[in-house]
């Protein structure tokens, strides 16, 4: 404790120094202030300036992501992005199955509305291709991690028009790292503090000529706050890229991570030996056209897993004899291709097809055969087109429609339209109506009691009004959204003839607001900060009520610092269905710093502070998070 208390001792010190300083790097700048002109790819496949989208698109740029020096992506996001939430539950890992974090919501949707529900509501993508694991449907948040990303785009409401299922809620889109100038360019990032815990990344970019390279390496660990609750992990990434001509590319890329994670159960349900060894891959080629009126691209992709858990015991039981085993894998093509047919307008179609599935069983300890569950695959093929067309020098339309077939649950048909308008003095208004959807897992099909072999696909349409303006000679940019969800045959567990099982019987009802704004007070100071309020008629798990965050930015010479505080209200917790006033919420704020300072050319060093006020809170029920923490450590850029 006292190495900690001088260690924030000096961090409030160094930012007391810096506040002091009179200039600003214009990288910072451009990040923390949004530009209305900013290129995208997730709402629309082809790269378009977000003012012609009807849809909120939110954009986190690589100088963002390197200044937070963390190990994982899912904090920065759930700080930046307002109606996000990421759930956590120490310093350092997520983990998987009873007791795991890094469940995700944007708006309440996509994360659980149950207790031990993974989510499945909200879609993560690196470079726009589906991740999640093939029998459960969820994403594995230990995956995604800061080497791999040049920018994270995260569309806020349905995306199921492009993206198909599990795009209920809404994407977040990881578009993997780049280099565009000729050379060498090698980055190290190297940390250690609180709990023991280290956390390191190198990357290597290459580009000769044509060719182009990035290759990358991450090992993490830590203790834990808590006994038993160690994590260690070991990951590497690598793509290849050569432009065939001015006009085509071809690349390739495969992802692998490695991690060991124990749960300690909660505090008044203490667990013995809950451990997992969880495995994932990814690997992806891709053929890429870009010409003047048309762009596209035909892409294969392939995901797989292999899992290891021993969901253990508590103190006045035996331990299991059996431990659960399981392999999955997903592989999909696609295929896209954008066009400008005339002036002010552009025709998007593609195809998809998805092919997922696994196996899982449980292996006696003692040895002897396999005791099987599940050995299931499922497909999926549909069919899209987008178009939009700007009717005139102020007003936009994008109207876009999906058809889905899943080979086991049927059909369904997905349409969206939209607005933008350009208004005077740099203002934009946004009209938004889109249905989402997402088809039952094959865990809810087939696995474990609940099943239910005839669950129908959940649907749900989102409305929403946006609002944003930039002023002072973009010195102050801000926007304002609001919005409304509808939706029904959401799959709960319920009794049935005494027993739990799925059913499509659950209903969604949110609205609420999102604001953002970011003001630059002279070339030194940037201040930013958003809020997002959520009403929701049925309570959500890892859904707060109210978000808010607001953080401020300034850098001189060598030295950079940046301090916020967010504040968390309604943050449900628990959820007990069916028996009213049985909800479980959390209130915190949570105060930190971050300071960096370049000693030279090649080497920078850098402090971090989290949960500086020390407060006790819990995230997921009966899992107190850490109190305060510190992290210190270099980045070298040769």
């Amino acid at each position: 404790m006292k190495k900690q208390f001088f260690l924030c001792t000096t961090i409030l010190l160094l930012f007391t120094v810096v506040v002091k300083a009179q200039g600003v790097a214009d990288t910072l700048l451009r990040q923390r202030i949004h530009a209305l002109n900013e290129v995208v790819v997730t709402g629309t496949r082809n790269e378009t300036d977000v003012r012609h989208l009807p849809m909120t698109v939110s954009v986190i740029g690589r100088t963002q992501i390197e200044q937070r020096n963390e190990p994982s992506l899912l904090p920065l996001l759930t700080e930046q992005i307002p109606g996000l939430f990421t759930t956590s539950r120490g310093l350092l890992g997520y983990g998987v199955s009873g007791g795991a974090a890094g469940q995700m919501s944007v708006r309440g949707v996509g994360g659980p509305a149950q207790s031990g529900v993974p989510t499945t509501g909200l879609l993560v993508l690196i470079d726009g291709h589906p991740q999640y694991m093939g029998l459960f449907a969820h994403p594995i948040s230990d995956a995604y991690q800061p080497f791999l990303a040049e920018r994270v785009e995260v569309l806020r409401g349905p995306a199921s028009v492009l993206y198909g299922s599990n795009a209920m809620g809404g994407v977040i889109n990881i578009v993997t790292r780049k280099i565009r100038e000729d050379g060498v360019k090698t980055h190290v990032n190297v940390g250690y503090g609180s709990y023991n815990t280290l956390q390191s990344e190198v990357t290597n970019r290459i580009r000769a000529g044509r060719f182009t390279s990035v290759v990358g390496a991450s090992y993490n660990r830590t203790d834990g706050h808590r006994d038993n609750m160690g994590f260690e992990q070991y990951s590497g990434y690598a793509k290849l890229g050569y432009e065939l001509s001015k006009a085509w590319n071809l690349r390739a890329d495969i992802n692998l991570t490695h991690f060991k994670a124990s749960n300690p159960g909660e505090v008044t349900e203490p667990l013995i030996d809950n451990d997992q060894r969880i495995t994932r891959g990814m690997t992806s080629f891709a053929l890429e056209n870009n010409y003047k009126k048309t762009s596209g691209a035909l892409s294969f992709f392939y995901n797989w897993g292999n899992h290891w858990i021993n969901d253990g015991y508590s103190g006045d039981e035996q331990p299991l004899d059996y431990r659960f085993n399981s392999r999955d894998n997903m592989l999909g093509l696609s295929w896209y291709q954008s066009v400008q047919l005339f002036p002010g307008n552009r025709l998007t179609a593609g195809v998809d097809y998805f092919h997922f599935g696994g196996e899982s069983w449980n292996q006696p300890v003692g040895g002897g055969a396999r005791q099987p569950q599940v050995d299931k695959t499922q497909d999926e093929v549909a069919g899209y087109m987008d178009f939009r067309q700007a009717l005139n020098s102020w007003l936009t339309l994008d109207a876009g429609i999906r058809v889905d077939h899943h080979s086991h649950v049927g059909t369904e048909w997905v349409p969206q339209a939209g607005f933008s308008f350009g208004l005077p003095r740099s203002a934009e208004l946004k009209l938004m109506a889109s249905k989402g959807f997402r088809y039952p897992t094959i865990r809810e099909l087939y696995m474990f009691r609940p099943a239910n072999p005839d669950l129908e696909p959940e649907r749900m349409w989102n409305y929403e009004l946006a609002y944003s303006q930039r002023l002072f000679e973009g010195r102050l940019s801000y926007g304002v959204n609001i919005f409304y969800m509808n939706g029904e045959n959401l799959i709960m567990r319920m009794p049935v003839d005494g027993r739990q099982m799925n059913v499509n019987t659950g209903k969604i009802e949110n609205s609420g607001a999102e604001m953002q704004v970011a003001y630059r007070f002279s070339p030194v100071w940037v201040v930013d900060a958003n809020y997002s309020y959520l009403h929701m008629r049925q309570p959500v798990l890892a859904s707060p009520e109210h978000k808010l965050y607001t953080g401020i930015a300034c850098s001189k010479g060598r030295w950079s610092v940046s301090t916020g505080v967010q504040y968390i209200a309604g943050l449900y917790t628990d959820v007990k269905v069916g028996n009213t006033g049985r909800y479980t919420k959390e209130n915190f704020v949570l105060w930190n710093v971050r300071g960096q300072f370049r000693a030279s050319r090649w080497l920078q060093i850098w402090l971090r502070g989290e949960n500086l006020l020390a407060q006790r809170y819990e995230i997921n029920a009966g899992f107190p998070m850490p109190r305060a923490t510190v992290m210190t450590g270099i980045n070298l850029n040769l």
